[in-house]
């Protein structure tokens, strides 16, 4: 017996050691691509919303510019019915609606194509035009405090792009907006507004920044508390009737689009906007996220919070109305459908 002697490897077994390990490697490391590759596939992948932002505004003005030369072209916008709202108000598309939707949707969709986009309007023709080129380090960025991302599946783009069509059609033009907004796990992080008829655009992304012009305008003295704003054409004396009931010394404001009436808000010369009816999310999320990230509040009439998801659960019609207010307080609280 050798008890001090070497031992001797068997030099097959260790070639067919060496090789089960090398196999096992191998096995780890193919799945674990495809693991990464699937969860890639379905979205996990993530994007910067600061990219995102860019390209929202760089599509609301594409948009903007759509809008207004369909307008100023002064021939026929080519009206058709979309059908009537619950209030019994048709509903419109217009030439403008089309144009500005087919290159905001392009834009979005070619940069973003594994994000979520949900638009008003819907092209049966499937006419798509060239998306519009960004710069993913835009001037906005510099309002920026901080640079975030987010998984791709978690993020949903609402567009509107012609927000007041009704009012387009009769040249009320100051009411008209083009707007994009950036929800993530289904809140509103970043809001795009557009008012292509007086070249201005406001932005706000919550907690990080917002647009010179939203800061300029968010300057003003406060507005009376019980000044509202509400819905030119959607049953504009029931919901007055209700506020007045309420606030018996209100001013009541009438106007049109969400857009507008969302910026009349950050810009203090209404303290509330009020929505009795029906009313879509991509109306509402643009302006929900420039006055949650002003400190603002946006609820349903029944107080619920309103979220912007694609999921199979997620509607995009807000059923209870609108409350919204740079008051975190519950003063209009008695407005609250019981």
């Amino acid at each position: 017996m050798n008890f001090g002697g070497t031992i001797r490897p068997n030099n097959k077994a260790v070639a067919i050691f060496l090789v089960s390990v090398a196999t096992l490697y191998l096995i780890y490391t193919w799945r674990n691509s495809a693991a990464l590759a699937k969860e890639s596939a379905f979205g996990s992948e993530k994007v910067s919303i600061g990219e995102i932002l860019c390209a929202a505004i760089a599509a609301a003005e594409a948009g903007g510019r759509e809008v207004k030369a369909v307008r100023e072209k002064g021939t026929e916008l080519n009206e058709k019915s979309k059908g009537k709202t619950k209030e019994g108000v048709k509903d419109v598309l217009t030439d403008g609606d089309m144009r500005s939707h087919q290159v905001m949707y392009s834009t979005l969709t070619s940069y973003f194509p594994h994000i979520k986009v949900i638009s008003e309007e819907h092209d049966e023709n499937n006419i798509s035009m060239e998306p519009v080129n960004f710069n993913k380090k835009c001037p906005a960025l510099e309002q920026i405090s901080k640079l975030e991302w987010a998984p791709n599946d978690s993020i949903t783009i609402w567009i509107d792009p012609l927000d007041a069509t009704k009012e387009y059609t009769e040249n009320l033009l100051e009411y008209v907006t083009t707007m994009v907004c950036i929800a993530v796990k289904g809140e509103p992080v970043v809001g795009v507004i557009h008012k292509p008829f007086e070249k201005k655009t406001y932005w706000a992304w919550v907690g990080q920044g917002m647009a010179e012009e939203l800061l300029e305008i968010n300057k003003a003295p406060e507005a009376d508390n019980e000044s509202f704003i509400i819905s030119l054409s959607h049953t504009g004396d029931a919901v007055e009737n209700r506020i007045k009931s309420k606030f018996p010394n209100a001013k009541v404001e009438k106007a049109g689009g969400a857009g507008y009436k969302s910026l009349q808000i950050a810009s203090r010369h209404n303290a509330a906007y009020v929505h009795m009816t029906h009313i879509k999310k991509w109306d509402v999320c643009a302006g929900h996220a420039i006055l949650k990230a002003l400190g603002g509040r946006v609820t349903t009439m029944k107080n619920e919070p309103i979220k912007y998801g694609s999921g199979a659960n997620d509607e995009v019609l807000i059923k209870d109305g609108l409350l919204a207010s740079l008051h975190n307080g519950d003063f209009y609280s008695k407005l609250f459908k019981e």
